[in-house]
């Protein structure tokens, strides 16, 4: 019986949520003001889908972040702090070069000094931390883009994403801390 369960608990893990919901599913013994990374989302649209993105925003506060102890690069980042940052979305899309169904996944990202690695994984339920990306998780990814970095000159001390619309209907999802910003092509699938 305890392996039925198991299993069954597996197939939910590994499939996308719907995405009609929108909500930002938050860990609820985490109370939101007693957080020391305030939880944020965004809505945007990319040709017609409707795309929201759930995050807790981590603040410098003196420290060096990125490429540093704490979000080393090359290494798997949760994207923001607390749970794993939510990527939802109600058609498929292109994020990069990878083709995203409509559903609920989890946003990861492997900073470098000149690019990043965006990766999109089914697994969005875990806890963000870094430890928890195991071979189960890193199985339920739906697979990964990379872009460039751009060098900040001024330090963004609160982790930040965003959405600038472009003139052909996309969207670049930005985002931005310390002195990293890197942006994500979100197109309509065709």
């Amino acid at each position: 019986m305890r392996a039925l369960f198991a299993l069954a608990a597996l197939s939910v893990m590994a499939a996308p949520a719907p995405a009609q919901d929108m909500g930002c599913p938050y860990n609820a013994r985490m109370k939101p003001d007693t957080r020391p990374s305030p939880l944020d989302s965004l809505s945007f649209t990319a040709g017609g889908s409707v795309v929201k993105i759930c995050y807790g925003r981590p603040s410098l506060k003196g420290r060096h972040m990125i490429g540093g102890e704490a979000v080393p690069f090359d290494t798997v980042w949760r994207t923001g702090a607390n749970e794993s940052t939510k990527f939802i979305t109600t058609a498929p899309v292109m994020v990069g070069a990878l083709e995203v169904p409509a559903g609920m996944y989890a946003l990861y990202t492997v900073p470098g000094a000149t690019e990043w690695a965006i990766i999109i994984n089914r697994s969005y339920e875990q806890w963000g931390r870094e430890n928890n990306y195991t071979d189960e998780v890193r199985a339920q990814e739906i697979g990964r883009t990379k872009v460039p970095v751009e060098a900040l000159d001024d330090a963004v001390e609160t982790f930040t994403i965003r959405a600038e619309p472009q003139s052909d209907g996309s969207t670049h999802l930005i985002l931005e801390w310390e002195h990293s910003r890197v942006r994500v092509p979100v197109t309509a699938k065709t």
